[in-house]
């Protein structure tokens, strides 16, 4: 008896999963000119929200700050009030600049609507394509640093091989002087 519920259970939940699966558009598949032309508007993005959130959150701070009473002669923890204060704008500053990234790839998500389920795929296999051929940082030094260990500056097929061209030559590098 138990049995039989739980085969019709499973049926029915098959038969759910197939019904919204099959309304879900098929992804159509991004080449890499079109990857590329993204990512460097997301990079973009998040650049530009950075800076607007930077300011904004020295703002945010110092219009705090500016409405609060204290006494100039007194310090603050053994330092002068206006250090303090600057500071703390400072702070504000970073903490804003550090939020953009967020609100820059949700305005690049909005933006990116029917794009982005094919951006995501190609993104996955470029990281992949960028851990398989990174070089290993152990044998780095300051005449043979690394070259971009994360993939984060490239935004063309050009810029990819020379990339790999730079890899090499940084295993060749490795090997020879080590």
């Amino acid at each position: 008896m138990f049995s039989v519920g739980l085969k019709s259970r499973t049926v029915a939940l098959r038969h759910v999963s197939a019904r919204f699966n099959s309304t879900k558009a098929p992804v159509a598949p991004m080449n890499w000119t079109e990857f590329f032309t993204l990512k460097k508007q997301n990079s973009r993005f998040n650049m530009f929200s950075s800076g607007i959130t930077a300011f904004g959150g020295s703002f945010v701070t110092l219009t705090f700050l500016g409405n609060i009473e204290l006494d100039v002669e007194k310090p603050i923890m053994g330092l002068d009030p206006l250090m303090v204060m600057g500071g703390l704008v400072g702070l504000g500053g970073f903490a804003g600049y550090m939020f953009g990234p967020f609100l820059g790839t949700a305005l690049f998500n909005m933006r990116n609507r029917a794009l982005l389920e094919s951006y995501k795929l190609k993104n996955q296999l470029f990281l992949r394509h960028i851990k398989a051929k990174r070089v290993d940082p152990s044998s780095q030094s300051m005449s043979n640093p690394v070259p971009d260990y994360y993939g984060e500056k490239i935004y063309s097929l050009n810029h990819y091989k020379q990339w790999l061209r730079d890899c090499n030559a940084f295993r060749r590098k490795s090997r020879e002087f080590l």
